[in-house]
């Protein structure tokens, strides 16, 4: 199994589960976003040694499968780049649940190219016009004479939703759009295309490519705290009502001093000093 593929699902025990039954009560099982994965997967193999017996699992799939999965009542707590929508609220009230955040850090969204490409940043329309097919050469925004391959997330994830919201504003992607699962699938396309753009969570950032500044700032931590940056955002974990036993005890490890340490070295931004 490569790499890519342990970053998507990563399984610390092994927790067999039907769709439908309740969960165990001595069991912890968390899906969702992949790009809080990275951060959650650090937190449990820190959060196992100190506690042993645990039983947990850990698999990605986006942030919409996340909460479906939290409303299905097939996984004790929902990764999510996003907010809950409306729409899963209602559907989850019908269903007896009562979603409730828990943001556990800061995020920027970065516009990745390929290394070999001269272009160091983009405005917010660029990259609207880019990823609704109406730019299609790099050398309309100082690039060289090459054909843009557009690749975007898939519409389940919670990071599309955040690409819309900042970038697209309800805009089409253009149909020749790539639409991938994950962020690491996404980083490795951009990475082995000296043609292509798309877009990450900061966690995901590494040599392989090359974070665009947007609007003239570039993505720290600094300015996704300020606001500075233009597409900063929240993480979350979503739990049915407030959480109890092990799922709220996992959540307090996660924002304490430790489990934000934890955040930083993945990347992202910590909630606390």
């Amino acid at each position: 199994m490569n790499s890519i593929i342990k970053k998507i699902i990563f399984s610390i025990a092994l927790v067999i589960f039907t769709a439908g039954l309740a969960i165990a009560a001595d069991s912890l099982v968390i899906k969702g976003s992949t790009t809080v994965l990275p951060i959650t997967q650090a937190a449990l193999e820190s959060y196992m040694k100190a506690n042993k017996g645990v039983q947990i699992s850990l698999s990605g799939g986006g942030s919409g499968e996340g909460i479906k999965a939290l409303i299905d009542k097939t996984a004790d707590i929902g990764n999510s780049s996003r907010e809950i929508k409306k729409e899963e609220i209602e559907l989850a009230a019908v269903k007896g649940i009562k979603p409730v955040a828990h943001v556990i850090a800061y995020d920027a969204l970065i516009p990745i190219v390929n290394p070999r490409n001269k272009v160091k940043g983009l405005s917010t329309d660029q990259l609207s016009l880019i990823y609704q097919g109406k730019i299609t050469n790099w050398k309309e925004v100082g690039g060289d004479d090459l054909k843009i391959i557009v690749i975007s997330r898939d519409s389940s994830s919670g990071t599309f939703e955040s690409w819309d919201h900042f970038v697209m504003k309800k805009a089409k992607v253009t149909p020749r759009a790539q639409m991938l699962a994950s962020s690491g699938a996404v980083v490795t396309a951009v990475g082995n295309n000296r043609y292509a753009i798309s877009y990450v969570g900061m966690g995901y950032v590494n040599k392989s490519v090359k974070a665009l500044e947007v609007n003239g700032v570039a993505a720290s931590a600094q300015t996704a705290l300020s606001k500075q940056y233009p597409f900063s955002r929240e993480l979350y974990m979503y739990t049915n009502g407030e959480p109890k036993g092990e799922v709220a005890r996992f959540i307090a490890f996660l924002k304490s001093a430790a489990g934000q340490g934890i955040v930083k070295k993945e990347g992202f931004v910590p909630i606390r000093k």
